[in-house]
């Protein structure tokens, strides 16, 4: 891959982590890691969180089209990842079902969305039996759409990605961050994808207490 991608992307994904952990922030420290309980992430506080999320036009592994309506009335895990991906994400979407367990009683009020950033390969039928393999968490909706549906919806997101290489194949360099929706479909905080089952399942606790 040329340096100058490289560096391109990484700045990118800078970009979006300064916006994530402007303004007011609020952290839990861990004293014995000296490091955020939030990961990769930060909470934003609502006096200063940033706008994230909005209107898109997607459809969904069973070829039905959905818009932003399909945050509403449930607490959302949103993720961008790809069929593809060796690594991240699959141990990412394992993670969040490890976390979705640790909520008891209110594990049905959450939900995991996968978004793809590979609508090139990423077909409905590709995603569907992506997400149905054997060790990934059921209930899992994976959403793909045209190049520009994509592009659109990672942008409101401000969720970098890019395409490397040429050919059959080629791979995508995407953003790590987990985006924690509520009821209302409104952004309410980042979470690292580091961050473990037991940390993030006690940030998703608090944040839900709070609305």
């Amino acid at each position: 891959m040329p340096r100058r991608s490289i560096l391109l992307f990484a700045a990118a994904c800078l970009v979006v982590a300064a916006a994530l952990a402007v303004v007011t922030v609020v952290l839990v420290q861990r004293a014995d890691e000296g490091r955020s309980a939030y990961g990769t992430g930060a909470e934003v506080a609502s006096t200063g969180q940033p706008q994230l999320g909005g209107p898109f036009q997607l459809v969904d592994q069973d070829g039905r089209a959905v818009d932003q309506s399909l945050l509403e009335g449930k607490w959302s895990l949103v993720f961008f990842g790809f069929t593809y991906c060796p690594d991240y994400c699959p141990t990412t979407l394992t993670m969040l079902e490890a976390t979705k367990r640790r909520l008891g009683d209110r594990a049905d009020e959450l939900q995991i969305v996968f978004i793809t950033v590979d609508p090139e390969r990423d077909s409905p039928q590709a995603l569907k039996d992506y997400l149905s393999s054997d060790g990934f968490p059921e209930g899992v909706i994976g959403l793909t759409g045209t190049p520009r549906q994509i592009a659109d919806v990672a942008r409101a997101y401000g969720a970098p990605y890019q395409r490397v290489g040429e050919g059959e194949g080629y791979t995508m360099n995407h953003g790590l961050t987990i985006y924690l929706m509520g009821p209302d479909g409104g952004f309410r905080a980042p979470l690292g994808h580091d961050l473990g089952p037991e940390r993030a399942a006690q940030v998703i606790e608090r944040v839900m207490a709070r609305g």
